[in-house]
């Protein structure tokens, strides 16, 4: 009877993690790997780390990036999100902070793009180093309200709500960012792989100007879009 008992519990583990089946879950993940591969400023904040700090530039960036959606995850686990998105101050305020971020980082890379001296550039990203790609990558990603708005509007449909759990809000959301890490590295990999043709000085403002054009794009839309 014990044996029966364990094994019935074992089962309904392997079926079930918390309200959460692992049926609703598969159906998640198709839907989380779709948002994921969606172009995004996570993803041109990447790209722009990955041109101009090369693999370990991109690496710090992806880190930085997943730490602010472990970071908003969180806050939306514990209620802090709806009362962010539910306060029309403090979302506003948020919201402007991340056009305003995202239009910064656009103009300093058309700005090096108009300046073109990268062997000086180079030399003195690798002084700043980590700390400012980490930054860029938080900071884009924790001053996009969007985010929140993609948690709050989508994890409520995959978690029952007679068996919400904070438990449940973190593993949809943490999966979020686990995935989004994953595909960000496969892209620092890709131009990794093809580092001496970024090396080109054409290629180089070529890629400054497409990423702070978008850049900026993402955050005037971002400002339309409140």
């Amino acid at each position: 009877m014990t044996t029966l008992r364990t094994t019935t519990s074992t089962l309904r583990f392997r079926l079930r993690w918390g309200s959460v089946t692992w049926s609703t879950y598969g159906s998640y993940l198709v839907l989380v790997v779709l948002v994921v591969l969606a172009p995004g400023p996570d993803t041109v904040v990447t790209l722009k780390n990955s041109f101009a700090g090369g693999f370990r530039g991109g690496l710090v960036a992806t880190a930085g990036i997943a730490t602010g959606n472990v970071v908003q995850g969180t806050a939306v686990a514990f209620g802090l999100g709806t009362l962010i998105v539910g306060s029309q101050p403090v979302f506003h305020t948020l919201r402007w902070l991340g056009v305003a971020y995202l239009c910064y980082l656009g103009v300093q890379a058309l700005r090096s793009a108009r300046r073109g001296d990268y062997a000086s550039l180079d030399a003195t990203g690798a002084q700043s180093g980590a700390l400012r790609r980490f930054r860029e990558g938080f900071l884009s990603n924790v001053t996009n309200p969007k985010v929140l708005a993609l948690y709050l509007s989508v994890l409520p449909q995959f978690i029952d709500p007679t068996h919400n759990s904070v438990g449940d809000t973190l593993l949809l959301a943490y999966t979020v960012a686990v995935l989004g890490a994953v595909w960000l590295l496969l892209l620092v990999a890709f131009v990794h792989t093809v580092r001496v043709w970024l090396q080109r000085r054409s290629v180089r403002r070529g890629l400054d100007v497409a990423t702070g054009t978008t850049l900026i794009g993402f955050g005037a839309a971002l400002a339309v879009e409140g």
